[in-house]
């Protein structure tokens, strides 16, 4: 199919109970990646065998064994995988790459809808659905998450787009950095509710490295590392400890930033980059306006 291949990486480590989910959900999908790698990062608990099973029934799934580190090494480990497995794809031509978790499950239209969002809008350049949580009694909660903003767990990029915002930055908050130099670079992102694009994420977010608690300081020292101003992140940490864990979760972020700041932590980018960060988060403060209009939704020429 014409300018809709998809290329998917997925760095796991470790997912044998969840993975198979994924498995099932990328080789039902109406619209198949032309290749997907999945990157062992280490696994010691029969992921490994999982994977190869799936790779031995379908010519387009490639499992790459990374070496062992030892640990799991969420934030830059997760990109590091990724770019282990990026600088082996095999195919030349494609569309569309794909960094997809090894803990989601998705309905067999996720791809083939997500594709016709970039048909109908050319300056979208990256998108994804909205994670949803399954509660012990059956029921879906949204996790919070900007409607501006991919899912970090589905990060879905038009190639160009990838290409000119300069890939991923290996460190904590790699997903937020990214969309923010989208923006920078004149791309449209969004995450989008709708029936074939919604999923589960079967793990709490931040919780698969050390529990939720030292999760939410990865996310403010992540915050701070990106260059958030001080104002927002007090936003942030107010608006999260209305999600699990309720309260002390917002407060944790808010410690973790300013720790990272009290240890003199380096951080992102250039005063241009900075400058366009702090111009966006004081709109959503309402205070300020950001320094970047993209053009309305166009439909891409045939």
């Amino acid at each position: 199919m014409a300018k809709n291949k998809i290329v998917i990486i997925s760095p796991v480590r470790d997912e044998a109970d969840l993975i198979q989910g994924t498995i099932d959900s990328t080789v039902n999908q109406t619209l198949r990646p032309v290749e997907w790698i999945i990157v062992d990062d280490g696994s010691t608990d029969g992921t490994t065998e999982i994977v190869e099973k799936a790779c031995a029934k379908h010519d387009w799934i490639h499992i790459v064994k990374k070496p062992n580190r030892g640990v799991r090494a969420v934030g830059p480990g997760v990109v590091e995988a990724f770019y282990y497995g990026y600088d082996r794809i095999k195919t030349k031509d494609y569309d569309f790459v794909c960094k997809m978790d090894g803990d989601i499950e998705f309905k067999p239209k996720y791809f083939e809808t997500l594709v016709s969002l970039f048909k109908n809008d050319k300056y979208l350049g990256a998108a994804s659905g909205k994670p949803f949580q399954r509660a012990d009694d059956g029921t879906l909660t949204e996790e919070r998450h900007n409607d501006e903003m991919v899912a970090g767990m589905i990060n879905f990029y038009k190639r160009k787009c990838f290409e000119d915002m300069g890939g991923f930055v290996r460190e904590v908050h790699w997903d937020g950095i990214a969309y923010h130099a989208c923006r920078i670079a004149g791309w449209r992102t969004g995450s989008f509710r709708h029936e074939d694009l919604n999923f589960l994420h079967l793990r709490l977010m931040g919780s698969s490295h050390k529990g939720i608690i030292h999760g939410r300081m990865r996310w403010g020292k992540g915050q701070y590392f990106m260059g958030t101003h001080p104002l927002y992140i007090f936003g942030i940490g107010a608006y999260r400890t209305f999600e699990k864990p309720f309260l002390i979760g917002g407060f944790f972020i808010v410690i973790g930033y300013f720790r990272a700041m009290l240890a003199g932590m380096r951080r992102f980018g250039d005063d241009k980059f900075r400058k366009s960060l702090h111009a966006w988060q004081f709109e959503n403060l309402g205070i300020g306006k950001r320094l970047e209009q993209i053009p309305p939704p166009e439909p891409e020429k045939d």
